[in-house]
């Protein structure tokens, strides 16, 4: 069996969070815990290549990261591609379940990864690939990679998977028919007189998690800043320079307005779905908030501003690619200095 593993700079012996901006460092053979993959895989497992990256870099650039997994998994006749664990790590996981992702869906072969469940990464790509629960305890990581390695076997010999619990991977939301006992009416009457006695129970529904945001520190002096306007409005300049669809778009565009006074039909575009393009190109109310921040254009109020346009991807928009978005959006917007 040829493996193909990714780790990020920590696991793969380069450093912390100094070299998170480690660009890619492939190396041939095992590396870390590569090494005890190789050990619970069994006989005739062999790592015959490791990826090495640092967490910011790969956040950065997933899908040319993505590209270079399946260059260097088909490049090495792999059987199967191996990301982590990454535990708690949000970025690590978050780029191991694309690159899973990314190598199943061009090669075809087995993929696996390991994730605490409040990683942010299982959000994102549980309903796509194996998810081992990897628990928060990097100490672990022996049963974590027998788990994985146990796994992987089955999904090497198309052996089929038991139920998530069973197995010890993340449940991936799907629904099997199956003939149980007892029933569904009974087991909800069992749980909701459980819940009103105070007796423990097992929930058959996972709600997700999600992590506090802590405010950050007032701006002092309004008049003196410089304000972005984060909005879901969906108008863009004429052309749509950053090609950003109409629903479930992965990019947004930042665009300076400070100049203008009104959005006229000749100069921008609507790019959302859910509206009347031609009654929004009429009447512009998206914008309301920009509108308001017109008009109050007084002494005292603030500096300047300009508007970060994030694009609709409908309501239900998954929580990882908002964190994303919202820990790219401060760096893109740098030099223009804007502090609120």
């Amino acid at each position: 069996m040829r493996v193909v593993h990714y780790l990020n700079q920590f696991f793969g012996g380069q450093g912390g969070e100094k070299v998170a901006h480690l660009a890619p460092s492939i190396q041939d053979g095992a590396v870390g815990p590569g090494r005890l993959l190789e050990q619970v895989l069994g006989a005739g497992a062999q790592v015959v290549r490791t990826i090495i990256v640092g967490d910011n870099y790969a956040a950065e650039r997933v899908e040319s990261l993505g590209a270079l997994a399946v260059q260097e998994a088909q490049q090495c006749q792999a059987d199967l591609f191996v990301a982590g664990p990454c535990f708690e790590a949000g970025r690590y996981g978050m780029v191991a379940g694309a690159l899973c992702k990314a190598v199943k869906a061009a090669l075809g072969i087995p993929v696996i990864t390991g994730m605490a469940v409040e990683n942010p990464g299982v959000d994102m790509y549980h309903a796509d690939i194996y998810i081992v629960d990897s628990g928060t305890q990097v100490q672990a990581m022996r049963d974590v990679l027998t788990t994985m390695a146990r796994l992987a076997q089955k999904l090497l010999n198309h052996q089929a998977l038991g139920r998530p619990h069973e197995e010890g991977y993340i449940p991936q939301g799907m629904l099997r028919d199956d003939f149980v006992e007892p029933s569904a009416a009974e087991r909800l009457v069992a749980m909701v007189y459980a819940k009103t006695t105070g007796q423990p129970f097992e929930s058959e529904f996972t709600p997700p998690t999600f992590a506090p945001v802590p405010a950050p520190s007032p701006v002092l002096d309004l008049s003196k800043a410089r304000v972005a306007l984060v909005t879901d409005g969906g108008l863009v300049p004429k052309g749509n320079p950053d090609k950003i669809a109409p629903s479930a778009a992965t990019n947004w565009g930042a665009y300076d307005i400070s100049g203008l006074d009104d959005l006229q039909a000749r100069t921008t575009k609507c790019r959302t779905e859910g509206m009347i393009p031609a009654m929004w190109s009429k009447t512009r109310t998206g914008w309301c908030r920009w509108m308001c921040c017109v008009n109050s254009k007084k002494p005292g109020w603030w500096a300047s501003y300009m508007t970060v346009l994030c694009p609709r991807r409908g309501s239900p928009i998954p929580s990882p690619i908002a964190a994303v978005w919202g820990g790219r959006l401060p760096r893109s917007s740098k030099p223009t200095g804007w502090r609120l």
